[in-house]
């Protein structure tokens, strides 16, 4: 899958979107398949996944990490079990901030290595056991893999960008769902609708219809003084990079050039050269993501790293017991589950 997702699943359906329905609807027999049939891994402990209907951005680190730092009030110790984009490693590995780079291990593992330990693998039972076994953890935290049925969830809160929804509601490759709807909402636990916007109204009532609890949180940009007033060259590879602009924009600063790139993107020395002459040139700042500045922690040299600024952004329920609320559920869950073991 490549990781910039067609303009066409964010629109409403055209030509594209009808002619690649046939492999929309193999995709979409075949993910539900996989996920009902799924014979999953059961943890000795209790494991709380922040999904995704869709490929794409919603804001599910941040609700991860925020998730973490409840888990920690609450005397859990947290630890996230993650895939890592393009992370090339096979066996579970906990990750060095110092020492590991993006390419190795992803940016989000990077992100979220900064507020708790994290195991990349695509075995997820496997890193489950690395982070209980050799760090303690008692609560895992599993950022995205809603899907990929590979452990048991003992809660799935399933976060849908406002702004974007579920884009024009079809299936992989004809838009951006990872299975249908219906299917994925069958293992969902919660809903979280993720920032202002009415693009995801239609799955919220589909979610409310399901019996499926309705929470609402939004981002805050963290430091807003260090912007305020403040000219930049922005630039992101992220999902969807329009956000981070605006967000710039909320936080006070001011977005006079934009340059967006494919998410996740690996920046090259031309790249970051070109960036660095055009915002000196324009008496401009730089300024980027964390998910960005974690993958040019590795990549860009130190004049670059000091000139940059950096966007950080925290989820913030609009109910303050909801994070708690989640946990307690997860917790419970996962009490019943160890019962019915016993029984």
């Amino acid at each position: 899958m490549a990781s910039e997702a067609p303009p066409f699943w964010w629109e409403e359906p055209d030509w594209r979107v009808f002619a690649l329905s046939p492999l929309s609807a193999a995709y979409a027999f075949v993910a539900g398949r996989g996920m009902r049939r799924a014979r999953r891994e059961k943890i000795e402990a209790p494991v709380l996944c922040i999904g995704n209907f869709t490929v794409g951005g919603t804001g599910k680190t941040p609700v991860a990490i925020a998730m973490a730092e409840h888990a920690r009030r609450m005397r859990l110790k947290p630890g996230f079990l993650s895939r890592g984009h393009g992370g090339s490693f096979a066996e579970p590995h906990i990750v060095n901030i110092k020492h590991d780079s993006a390419r190795h291990v992803g940016d989000e593992p990077l992100l979220l290595a900064e507020h708790a330990p994290v195991a990349v693998t695509p075995h997820r039972a496997a890193g489950a056991r690395l982070l209980m076994e050799n760090h303690g953890c008692d609560f895992l935290i599993m950022d995205d893999g809603f899907q990929s049925a590979r452990i048991h969830i003992d809660y799935a809160l399933v976060v849908v960008d406002a702004r974007y929804g579920i884009g024009n509601g079809r299936v992989i490759p004809g838009g951006p769902l990872r299975a249908r709807v219906v299917d994925q909402l069958v293992f969902t636990s919660g809903l979280l609708k993720m920032g202002d916007g009415t693009a995801a109204d239609a799955v919220v009532r589909q979610a409310a219809r399901a019996g499926r609890p309705i929470f609402e949180a939004h981002t805050e940009p963290s430091g807003k003084e260090r912007l305020a007033g403040k000219r930049y060259l922005a630039f992101a590879g992220i999902g969807h990079p329009e956000k981070f602009f605006d967000t710039v924009e909320e936080a006070g600063g001011e977005v006079a050039l934009k340059r967006p790139f494919p998410d996740h993107h690996f920046y090259g020395e031309d790249e970051l050269a070109e960036l660095a002459a055009t915002a000196r040139a324009e008496g401009l700042g730089l300024i980027t993501t964390a998910k960005d500045a974690a993958r040019l922690r590795h990549g860009a040299s130190k004049d670059f790293l000091d000139r940059l600024d950096v966007l950080e952004i925290d989820a913030v329920f609009e109910l303050d017991h909801v994070p708690e609320r989640i946990i307690e559920e997860t917790l419970d869950a996962w009490r019943q589950r160890k019962l019915k073991l016993k029984g």
